[in-house]
């Protein structure tokens, strides 16, 4: 790894680390569904010009369908997922959760696309997914001081389960599109199954200035740049090593979370992530038990 691409690296978790804070602040005063409209439709805004500039319109045109249902699946039904969650959880717990990704990935490409993983990976998503059962269990309830703090783990899982079928989505149906047709036309594809839900919740009045903020950063960085940034990646390292990123989000997730919301961070929550972490390093391949053979 190179320096350029280790501070990729880094800047891309601290983006999308600060992303679950922004989400609470944006969606206390605009709601759910109106935040995760205007993170997508303010980030197509950004892209589409530079999508133009690169003159990939065509390739757009060409796969604009499944383009649109990646946007749904990796963008538009997940952000709103979160944004409701992260008004009932903290956001350490909710970045911890999100580092799931790789193991619905992992699962849903072993279900899907039958790339079964070797013995190895197979433990790493038994570990992984005990580890989210039992941060789910010790942390979610259903009638507690906040009784939708159960729905909100649930969410979480979702969407990271709706990142994974994302992922083999666009294995099967969009390999050797350019990386801007897929970051941009994704957000227009999120912005289209958001638009309705957000103009029948519309908040009764004009949010505030932080909150405003909140959304523009959200959509701008930790969307737009975020999304060059992970394709960039995913140039130089492949997609394999590039999903890793997702064991360093939780560190700036509840970073954040800790010193700008003074959230608490958990024993248990460390303990929990850390197994959820070692699953899913044995799930993607990133560790393995296995012995590597020796050349003769």
């Amino acid at each position: 790894m190179t320096p350029r691409t280790a501070i990729d690296f880094v800047l891309l978790a601290a983006i999308w680390g600060a992303s679950f804070l922004l989400m609470k602040l944006g969606a206390a005063e605009f709601g759910p569904f109106v935040t995760a409209f205007l993170r997508v439709f303010l980030a197509s805004l950004f892209l589409l010009p530079i999508l133009l500039w690169k003159k990939q319109i065509p390739a757009l045109r060409v796969k604009l369908g499944p383009i649109l249902m990646v946007g749904v699946l990796n963008s538009g039904l997940p952000f709103a997922l979160y944004c409701f969650a992260v008004l009932h959880i903290n956001t350490g717990l909710s970045a911890i959760l999100n580092a799931t990704v790789p193991l619905w990935g992992a699962l849903v490409a072993w279900a899907w696309l039958r790339d079964k993983p070797n013995g190895s990976r197979v433990l790493g998503l038994v570990i992984g997914f005990v580890g989210v059962a039992a941060l789910a269990w010790d942390k979610a309830t259903f009638n507690g001081a906040d009784p939708m703090s159960g729905l909100a783990v649930m969410a979480c899982l979702t969407a990271t389960l709706l990142y994974g079928i994302a992922a083999s989505f666009t294995k099967k149906y969009l390999d050797g599109t350019p990386a801007m047709a897929n970051a941009a036309g994704s957000q227009v594809g999120g912005s289209l199954v958001l638009l309705v839900p957000a103009l029948m919740t519309l908040p009764a009045q004009m949010p505030g200035f932080k909150a405003w903020i909140a959304i523009l950063l959200l959509s701008l960085f930790c969307t737009a740049v975020a999304y060059i940034l992970f394709f960039r990646l995913i140039t130089r390292m492949g997609p394999a090593r590039t999903v890793t990123v997702t064991f360093l989000v939780p560190v700036f997730g509840v970073a954040y979370g800790s010193v700008l919301l003074g959230e608490a961070f958990t024993l248990s929550m460390g303990a929990f992530g850390a197994v959820i972490v070692l699953g899913t390093a044995l799930a993607t391949g990133v560790l393995s038990l296995s012995k590597p053979r020796l050349k003769a």
